[in-house]
């Protein structure tokens, strides 16, 4: 692609599940001489491809991806931890005058990687006597402690991820603040272009509803019980996933195999509203429409914002 200048050091494709971030991402990184650095936190784990919808080595047309596939099913996810490696990889590329395009919908996990955010120390004995708590009463009372004491903080984590409910009563406790205080302003350590992807509600939600009966014929329970021998169950993190949580519930005859996917459906519905909500609070973010219909012109409209922000 031939520009005036150079390309934003970063381009961040963001937005809400099944809008069409993944592919734009990869025609983004062939046109401007770049690789995709992935942000979506579940992608991290290795074997969990069907569930969070990975795209397959055909579907990546020879970019290269980093950050997929880097931690197994047990380990529990960390925000600081992804922020170090997602700026060593966009670090690298910089150096080596190419384009990282940082795709996902993990919004803190956009922020960690592009914004100046520090993240708070922990300390044991609160996170024992919270995660003790979590134990005996479940997620939805340690949601609603959350929700009153730091509304927004309710509104962006899911009431069924105890693990991040935890830490966001952790961050309040010992800093006297609320959860969401400790975020910063939209302080960007990188020259930064963020794509947003947008289909209107009744849409999204068709394409939410289609590609949870394709994961379904694709072998997602197989996958699941695969993962499970693997100690996914165990994994506080990855066993909270849409979809794997879902199908482990029916594996332990807790719900039926439909009811699993109707309730995966319903909860990514949900999910993607609140990704949504989440990147619309920051200003920098440029909208695109991913509506079917506008299909062909995302990829222009998108280098078009990338020209834009080089000649400004």
């Amino acid at each position: 692609m031939n520009t005036a200048g150079h390309p934003p050091r970063v381009i961040a494709v963001v937005g809400p599940t099944a809008a069409g971030k993944s592919d734009l991402g990869v025609a983004l990184a062939r046109h401007l001489d770049g690789e995709v650095v992935n942000a979506d936190s579940m992608q991290l784990y290795r074997g969990m491809d069907i569930g969070t919808a990975k795209l397959t080595e055909e579907e990546r047309q020879g970019v290269p991806h980093q950050l997929l596939d880097i931690w197994d099913v047990t380990q529990a996810a960390s925000v600081a931890e992804y922020q170090r490696l997602a700026r060593a990889e966009m670090d690298r590329l910089l150096a080596e005058g190419r384009t990282p395009v940082l795709v996902g919908g993990s919004g803190l996990y956009v922020r960690g990687a592009i914004d100046a955010l520090d993240f708070p120390g922990t300390d044991p004995a609160v996170r024992a006597r919270l995660e003790a708590e979590l134990e005996e009463h479940g997620p939805g009372a340690l949601h609603a402690r959350l929700a009153a004491a730091d509304p927004e903080a309710g509104r962006a984590i899911l009431p069924s991820n105890g693990r991040r409910v935890v830490r966001a009563l952790e961050v309040i406790e010992i800093t006297g603040r609320p959860f969401t205080a400790n975020l910063p302003g939209h302080e960007a350590v990188y020259d930064t272009l963020q794509i947003g992807v947008d289909v209107e509600r009744p849409e999204l939600d068709e394409r939410i509803a289609l590609r949870v009966d394709r994961m379904w014929e694709a072998g997602l329970v197989e996958e699941v019980r695969r993962l499970e021998e693997l100690g996914l169950r165990s994994g506080r993190t990855a066993s909270r996933a849409l979809g794997y949580q879902q199908v482990l519930a029916a594996l332990a005859g807790e719900c039926t195999e439909g009811e699993a996917r109707t309730e995966t459906v319903r909860a990514t519905k949900r999910f993607a509203r609140r990704q949504d909500s989440w990147f619309r609070r920051d200003p920098r973010v440029h909208w695109l429409s991913g509506a079917v219909e506008r299909r062909a012109e995302l990829l222009p409209s998108a280098l078009a914002l990338v020209e834009r922000a080089v000649t400004a």
